[in-house]
């Protein structure tokens, strides 16, 4: 009898099993991610994949060095949703230690250059005739000028120059070697805020890794094509330092490391002359800058102006709306202007 009642219940037990085993299963909301301009903002997504919703404070073509940060941004910071706010460091982004402290912000920072060989700034940009970059001193004493005054406009909108880069050159992702120990640290830290996920950041850095790997070997072999004489190159501002001392390539930037520098007519001068003496044969303009003085220098001293180059951020549309298009285009684009 009691094993006849048991098999009596039993098809009710198995579906009120199935029942509750059919039932939708809440999908994990992904993590709020805020990172400070667009490299690292893909970076981010190509490591989360689905299970990060990232949003960059400095778009794809925005100036890093210019910042403009509307209540949207600042309420999207101080929202108790994000988790994470990656940043670059040396002094690129040092805007957001404002920001953090206006907003409230209740999450984790990271730092993604964290780790890296840095340059420093007097050797980034030496102020000689011998084909090192050119920079004008005044310029720089105008680009360190302080902002105070803001302050109270903080509710309303955060601005910020970002001009002081302190004494290290903080455009370290150039330099794919770089690149990857960003990629390390960005999933080292998603997989602190989401460890059940750690499988899927991890494999994914590893993936981005060894394409990163890759790449950086067609780099070296496509300036390795190039005669050494042959490899120099001017740009607006110095951003491709990391690039240059990892490839062999010779970079003159009449603005040193600050986009809003201006250059005096002497620094301008020594520049063109250069070019001349050395036959530079190529000049670039960048996404993020005013070209009008790489036209000018251009147009004085017969280089050719060899197409744009990418270097503080992702462009809206084409191949360099990525940190790997981003590289292949400006090795491209360089290769192909000055062989």
């Amino acid at each position: 009898m009691k094993l006849q009642a048991y098999l009596k219940g039993a098809p009710a037990i198995v579906l009120a099993g199935l029942l509750v085993g059919s039932l939708p299963v809440q999908a994990k909301a992904p993590i709020e991610v805020v990172t400070s301009f667009s490299i690292l903002a893909d970076m981010v997504k190509t490591v989360g994949a689905d299970q990060v919703n990232v949003v960059s404070l400095v778009p794809a073509d925005g100036n890093s060095h210019e910042v403009e940060l509307t209540p949207r941004d600042i309420k999207k910071v101080a929202s108790p949703d994000t988790r994470l706010l990656f940043v670059n460091g040396l002094g690129l982004d040092s805007w957001t230690d404002r920001l953090l402290s206006s907003s409230g912000f209740k999450g984790t920072v990271i730092v993604a250059s964290d780790g890296v060989k840095v340059r420093k700034l007097d050797e980034a940009s030496a102020h000689d005739e011998h084909g090192h970059p050119v920079a004008d001193k005044d310029a720089h004493d105008h680009a360190d000028h302080g902002h105070e005054g803001h302050e109270e406009q903080a509710h309303e909108e955060e601005h910020d120059h970002g001009h002081n880069h302190g004494e290290f050159d903080p455009h370290a992702w150039q330099d794919l070697a770089n690149g990857q120990i960003y990629v390390r640290n960005i999933a080292r830290a998603l997989s602190q805020a989401d460890p059940a996920n750690t499988a899927l950041y991890e494999g994914n850095a590893r993936d981005y890794i060894q394409q990163m790997q890759a790449l950086d070997g067609q780099v070296r072999k496509a300036m390795s094509d190039i005669p050494a004489q042959r490899r120099k190159i001017v740009t607006t501002h110095d951003a491709f330092g990391y690039f240059a001392d990892a490839y062999g390539l010779e970079v003159i930037a009449p603005l040193g490391i600050s986009t809003s520098a201006e250059p005096s007519a002497k620094a301008i001068s020594a520049v063109v002359r250069q070019i001349k003496e050395q036959q530079i044969p190529a000049v670039f303009l960048e996404n993020v800058k005013n070209n009008k003085l790489q036209d000018q220098i251009a147009r004085e001293t017969g280089a050719k102006v060899g197409g744009m180059l990418y270097s503080d951020a992702l462009a809206t549309t084409g191949e360099a709306t990525s940190y790997l298009g981003m590289m292949r285009h400006n090795i491209r684009v360089i290769t192909e202007a000055i062989k």
